[in-house]
């Protein structure tokens, strides 16, 4: 069977299967072009519009490695130093403090961080920020003291305590947000508009925004809520509102194509589709190895917020650590994928990697809540291991 017979069947059976999937969009790509783009489904489960490889997503934490682009382009013009205190472009962040509990009243415990954060820190997730839906302090903050969201990608929502002094740990959480936050600071524009000018421009990428345009919100799919039976819901009414703060580590909108042109970037040593340099080959190589502290690897994402995801962790029991800015697997993984891979995920189960000792990466777009869908994750793995077993 030919990889493309392939994959179509791999898409067949998600959106035909029990528990399905409502729809998606699926392309694997090499150093030159798609080697395959595949959809199946619907955007909106019962309403009939078929789900595209334009389909228009929310691509939540797959916005991550493209804030830590633009973050890399700054580095190279001599602006930003990724080991000086992250305040120096983003003042607000000198304002927080640490949180070492409650009190007996239930009132959070506060105090002065013992250093500086860094962008280094925010890039590696090492600031000590966290996420509500994955971290039980946060779930506390946000149900007895009003924490808002960072779905409503307001300041209030990233300007939250840390967990721990910076450095000292790995956690996931709103660390790319604030790294954002520094490339405003040191551009004096939004970071739409830096991510525009710098990266979708250059690249071809004009589906991926933080606001939706006419073109874009008419090939919007919904994210699904799967339920306790296996079912799914269309949550017609949900949406990510207009940011008070463009959100660098999720707050984009956008396709399977335009991610895909994003993944060649990084297979061809920075190049666009011309040549174009969006960073130079030695910022890609520095960038795609480990900036964990030695010893210090990354770690299960408990499922705190049921609704949103399920326990998540990819290839369990393999070490992983983290680059600039994405989860490096630091053993051969078993659908293919090579020690040393780059790849991560969004939170509606978007899923890519980046295998650069090959060539090849894909991105996979479906929208569902929570994360970690076993239909969808089984179907990216799947997806993934079969596009590497006709590789030849």
């Amino acid at each position: 069977m030919s990889m493309s017979n392939a994959l179509d069947a791999v898409l067949d059976g998600v959106v035909a299967g029990s528990p399905r999937v409502p729809g998606v969009a699926a392309i694997a790509t090499n150093r030159e072009e798609n080697i395959y783009e595949g959809a199946r489904g619907e955007r909106v489960l019962g309403e009939g519009d078929a789900f595209t490889t334009d389909t228009v997503c929310a691509i939540f934490s797959t916005t991550k490695a493209i804030g830590g682009t633009a973050c890399l382009q700054l580095v190279e013009e001599g602006k930003l130093d990724l080991d000086a205190p992250a305040k120096e472009y983003a003042p607000r962040l000198g304002e927080l403090r640490v949180l070492e509990g409650f009190d007996d009243e239930g009132q959070p415990r506060l105090r002065a961080p013992k250093r500086d954060i860094t962008t280094r820190h925010l890039l590696t997730h090492t600031a000590g920020f966290a996420y509500d839906f994955f971290n039980e302090d946060y779930t506390r903050l946000a149900q007895e003291h009003g924490q808002p969201s960072v779905i409503t990608a307001s300041w209030a929502s990233i300007e939250t305590p840390l967990l721990f002094d910076p450095g000292e740990q790995w956690e996931y959480g709103t660390n790319i947000d604030w790294a954002g936050m520094v490339v405003e600071g040191i551009t004096g524009k939004r970071l739409g508009e830096v991510f525009d000018e710098r990266i979708f421009g250059p690249l071809g990428m004009d589906s991926m925004a933080f606001s939706m345009t006419p073109s874009m919100r008419s090939r919007l799919a919904r994210i699904h809520a799967r339920t306790a039976e296996g079912g799914l819901e269309p949550m017609r009414d949900f949406e990510l509102p207009e940011p008070e703060v463009h959100m660098a580590g999720h707050g984009l909108y956008g396709t399977a194509e335009d991610y895909a042109k994003f993944i060649r970037m990084w297979l061809n040593d920075g190049r666009g589709p011309g040549g174009e340099a969006i960073l130079k080959p030695e910022t890609v190589a520095m960038a795609c190895r480990n900036h964990l502290p030695e010893g210090m690897h990354i770690k299960m994402l408990p499922g705190v917020d049921p609704t949103l995801s399920n326990d998540a962790e990819f290839f369990p029991g393999m070490p992983k650590t983290w680059a600039l800015t994405f989860m490096i697997n630091e053993e051969d993984a078993p659908t293919g994928r090579p020690a040393g891979a780059l790849a991560w995920a969004g939170l509606a189960n978007l899923y890519y990697w980046i295998d650069r000792a090959n060539g090849v990466g894909g991105f996979w777009a479906t929208q569902i809540f929570p994360f970690a869908d076993p239909a969808s994750v089984g179907g990216y793995l799947e997806f993934e291991k079969t596009v590497y077993d006709h590789l030849g």
